[in-house]
């Protein structure tokens, strides 16, 4: 396709790689998911519709971003991602995988072998959440191959073939290195430990030659793309169009399109904002970018925080957390998001900017009603501030849902104590999916501060939890459940934290 000129009518094309040539696109809408795109304009079915709503992963795909002097692989879903987000990079579809002899790549080879597909419709996913993990860990455990494919849901085969060859796919590729094969099928663990071969050094010299300078703009029927690139250029573009809707990850924003059919007149993307991506570890503690991705900024507070592992793991599913922010889940206000709790007891703060100017804003302060937040008519948050963790504070999160992985909460509960000398000296404790917002109870630590930290004062701050919130029932739990379960989190928190085993058994509503 040739590559037009910016124009009143269109803007500026759209300009990524596929299957190693530079793709230019435009007359597209800016909120065309990709998934569409490939199966309606052309016309590669292998990426599949499932849900339309990043659950399911029979549409995933693997984009290849520039990281420095390499490129960095990761799997996202099609259905939620808006078309010009493919700017600058590279996109993979199981079409790709191919070998320049027509061979099935050693991750399309496992599945096979393994006898890992029955009716195929979930297959493509599974082959590129694989070949995501093929490009990205060298020997993964079964749990880490588990974990990969957390996002990707099979109907009629079972996992455990699936899950075989995710094993296998590394036999058949080591059986491969003496072969001249598309840089696709060579597996590596990280960029420090590898040397590029001709095919990777010929793919970045394409992602360089599309790579923009100025801020992409498209423009189709009565909707307009901004894609800036620097802070100052976001700052302008916000002040400029205080209604239009800041896109991130697209996690939340794509089901507008998808699912309610709702128009975006103006769309500014931060995730070519390269400032807002940066996570900076300071002797204060760790400021994480606003338009910093789900799975880096985990990475980054896990490191710090190992009791925050689970929470992780359970947070949505590789591709969402490839693709979502961890600004975005700040902003979006849900009351049921599971970032909030375990930064509100961290006294996380928020960097706002609006236009030059800055304030900070602690996250216990940013949400004042049900989906509503503290932000101005064009501010928008710049950076979150995780400050040092007290050495002698004590850290618990928990999240309760009906499945294990990839669900909303039912109630997710974060707490921090801190003791001197068996006494509690500092309380803080949040939940989510207790009240309109994620919200603080202040009312349990008034009740526990200055306490010993028994068993005795913990039961006691358990009644406090009643007067911190009244949770209402809908389809993910009932209002006695939230209570009887806030409670026993707080019980749990105080077993674990004496050394004790958590207790098999609670207390429980039918959800």
């Amino acid at each position: 396709m040739a590559t037009r000129q910016r124009t009143a009518t269109h803007g500026d094309p759209i300009r990524f790689v596929l299957d190693g040539e530079i793709r230019s696109v435009d007359g597209v809408a800016p909120t065309r998911t990709v998934l569409n795109f490939l199966r309606e304009d052309l016309g590669r079915t292998g990426t599949k519709e499932g849900c339309a709503e990043g659950d399911c992963g029979a549409c995933t795909v693997v984009l290849g971003e520039l990281a420095g002097n390499d490129v960095r692989f990761r799997a996202v879903n099609a259905c939620i991602q808006f078309l010009p987000t493919l700017d600058g990079k590279e996109l993979i579809t199981v079409e790709s995988l191919k070998g320049e002899d027509g061979a099935l790549h050693p991750v399309q080879r496992a599945l096979v072998d393994c006898h890992a597909s029955q009716c195929g419709f979930c297959t493509p996913g599974f082959v590129m959440s694989l070949f995501a993990l093929y490009k990205t860990q060298h020997d993964p455990s079964r749990s880490q191959i588990a974990d990969a494919l957390a996002g990707n849901l099979c109907r009629c085969t079972g996992y455990r073939p699936i899950v075989d060859a995710g094993k296998k796919m590394y036999e058949y590729g080591a059986e491969r290195q003496d072969r001249h094969q598309h840089w696709m099928n060579c597996s590596f663990s990280s960029a420090n430990d590898r040397e590029l071969n001709q095919s990777e050094r010929e793919m970045i010299e394409r992602l360089r030659a599309i790579r923009r300078s100025k801020t992409l703009f498209v423009r189709h029927g009565g909707s307009t793309f901004y894609a800036p690139l620097t802070l100052k250029e976001l700052a302008d573009l916000r002040l400029a169009h205080p209604d239009a809707r800041i896109l991130a990850g697209g996690t939340d924003v794509a089901l507008w399109v998808t699912k309610q059919h709702k128009d975006l007149p103006v769309v500014i993307y931060v995730g070519d904002v390269a400032e807002l991506k940066a996570i900076d570890r300071t002797d204060a503690g760790i400021d994480i970018g606003a338009a910093a991705s789900l799975t880096d900024a985990y990475d980054a507070l896990v490191s710090t925080h190992p009791e925050l592992s689970e929470l992780y793991r359970r947070f949505a599913s590789p591709p969402i957390r490839n693709a979502g922010t961890l600004g975005g889940n700040i902003a979006n206000g849900s009351p049921i998001g599971d970032s909030m709790p375990v930064l509100m007891v961290l006294g996380t703060r928020l960097l706002l900017r609006k236009g030059r100017r800055a304030r900070e804003l602690g996250l216990d302060e940013f949400y004042v009603g049900y989906q509503k937040t503290a932000l101005e008519p064009g501010e928008f948050v710049e950076r979150i501030r995780v400050p040092r963790r007290d050495p002698l504070s004590l850290l618990r999160t928990y999240k309760i849902s009906k499945r294990f992985d990839q669900d909303i909460s039912a109630a997710c509960g974060a707490f921090c104590i801190t003791l001197q000398k068996g006494k509690v000296a500092e309380a803080r404790i949040a939940f989510g999916g207790m009240a309109a917002t994620p919200k603080r109870a202040a009312a349990t630590e008034n009740a526990l501060v200055g306490r010993d930290w028994s068993e005795a004062s913990v039961k006691a701050a358990m009644a406090a939890l009643d007067k911190d919130f009244a949770p209402i029932t809908d389809m993910r739990a009932s209002a006695g459940y939230r209570c009887s379960v806030a409670r026993n989190l707080l019980y749990k928190c105080y077993l674990e934290t004496c050394g004790q085993k958590a207790p098999t058994q609670v207390v429980e509503f039918a959800m």
